[in-house]
C-alpha cells in the first residue's frame, strides 16, 4: 500500500491551497495513509490548518529557525529525512515552492521527479502535460524506488475540510543544514485582490487593452466581480501590468470557475494556462482571434463599449 508524504507551501503563517490540491491527487492512489509535513519556525498555526484538511492522516511538524523562510537548501535535507520513514510517495504542488525543493529533495533521495502530474493512472503510472500543454504524455516510475513528484494543482480541487481534525506529531530531526544559503528579503505586491492562482474568479487584459492606464478598466471590473486580475505576456512584456501578474506557460497555470480574457488573442502559450478553467469568456475586437476556439461566452467588439455594458448589468 502507498504511504504518502506532503510538503506544505504556506506563508505568513496561512497554509496554500496547493497542499489541499496534493491532498486531492494523493487520494486518487487509494493510499494507506496521506500525511502532510510542515516545515516553519512556528508550525502550529499551519500545522492546525492543514489537520482540518480532509483525507489527512496525519500532520508531522518540524519548528526550526532555519525553517523561518522557505529555503530550498534548508527544506530539502529535512524533507529527505522524514521521506525515508517508510514512504512510498513524496509530493509537493507544482509553484514556484514545489519548482524549487523537489529536485534537491529527489537528488538527495537519489532518485529522478516526476513532475506536473495532472492524472494518476496507478501507484506510479501518471500523465502529465509537455509541449506547452500540447500533448499529454504517460510516464512509468520505478516501484522499488521513492517516488517524488509535483502537482499541477490546476487539474485538481482543493480538498475539503473534514468533520474531525488529524493528529499533530512534532518531529525533531538531527539533519545537517547547509549555511551557504541566507535570506535576503521577499518582494510582494500588498492587494486586497484574491490570490490569482487560487481564485474562483479571473479577470485578465491582454494588449488589447491599449496601455497601463487603460489597465483600470481590467482592475475595476474585477473588483466588480470580486476576482483576481491576470494578465497575458503580451501585456506584461509591453509594460502594463507586473509580472507577477502574469497567466500561461512562463507564467502562472490556474483553473478558475470564471475566466474572463479582455483583449486577449489567445497564443497557446496563454491557453496552456487556463486549459482547467471552468467558464471562459472573451471579449476580442477581432473576431477571428484564437481565443474563441476555447471560450464558452465570446463577445466580438470594443471592449471600453462592452465593459461598461457588462457593470451596468451587473448592478
Amino acid at each position: 500500500m502507498s504511504k504518502i508524504l506532503i510538503v506544505a507551501e504556506h506563508l505568513n503563517g496561512k497554509l496554500n491551497s496547493s497542499t489541499a490540491r496534493c491532498v486531492t491527487c494523493a487520494g486518487e492512489l487509494k493510499p494507506e495513509a496521506v500525511d502532510v509535513l510542515v516545515l516553519a519556525d512556528a508550525p502550529d498555526a499551519v500545522a492546525a490548518e492543514a489537520a482540518k484538511i480532509d483525507g489527512v492522516s496525519k500532520v508531522l511538524t518540524v519548528a526550526n529557525p532555519a525553517n523561518a523562510h522557505a529555503l530550498a537548501a534548508a527544506y530539502a535535507p529535512q524533507i529527505a529525512a522524514v521521506a525515508k520513514n517508510g514512504y512510498t510517495h513524496l509530493f509537493a504542488p507544482s509553484t514556484t515552492f514545489g519548482k524549487d525543493v523537489m529536485p534537491r529533495v529527489a537528488a538527495l533521495l537519489g532518485v529522478a521527479q516526476v513532475s506536473d502530474v495532472m492524472k494518476v493512472i496507478d501507484a506510479h503510472t501518471f500523465q502529465r502535460p509537455i509541449y506547452a500543454g500540447n500533448a499529454i504524455v504517460t510516464v512509468s516510475a520505478p516501484a522499488d524506488q521513492t517516488l517524488v513528484a509535483t502537482v499541477r494543482t490546476a487539474s485538481y480541487a482543493a480538498a475539503a475540510n473534514g468533520a474531525s481534525d488529524a493528529p499533530v506529531e512534532a518531529l525533531n530531526l538531527a539533519v545537517d543544514l547547509p549555511a551557504h544559503t541566507r535570506f535576503v528579503g521577499l518582494a510582494q505586491d500588498k492587494t486586497d485582490r484574491p490570490d490569482l492562482q487560487s481564485a474562483s474568479r479571473v479577470v485578465s487584459g491582454g494588449r488589447g487593452v491599449g496601455s497601463a492606464e487603460n489597465f483600470a478598466v481590467i482592475f475595476k471590473l474585477a473588483d466588480k466581480l470580486g476576482a483576481a486580475v491576470g494578465a497575458s505576456r503580451a501585456a506584461v512584456d509591453a509594460g502594463y501590468v507586473p509580472s507577477d501578474l502574469q497567466v500561461g506557460q512562463t507564467g502562472k497555470i490556474i483553473a478558475p470557475d470564471l475566466y474572463v480574457a479582455i483583449g486577449i488573442s489567445g497564443a497557446i502559450q496563454h491557453l496552456t494556462g487556463i486549459k482547467d478553467a471552468g467558464t471562459i469568456v472573451a471579449i476580442n475586437k477581432d473576431g477571428e482571434a484564437p481565443i474563441f476556439e476555447i471560450a464558452d461566452f465570446g463577445l466580438v467588439g470594443d471592449l471600453f463599449k462592452i465593459i461598461p455594458e457588462l457593470e451596468q448589468a451587473l448592478g
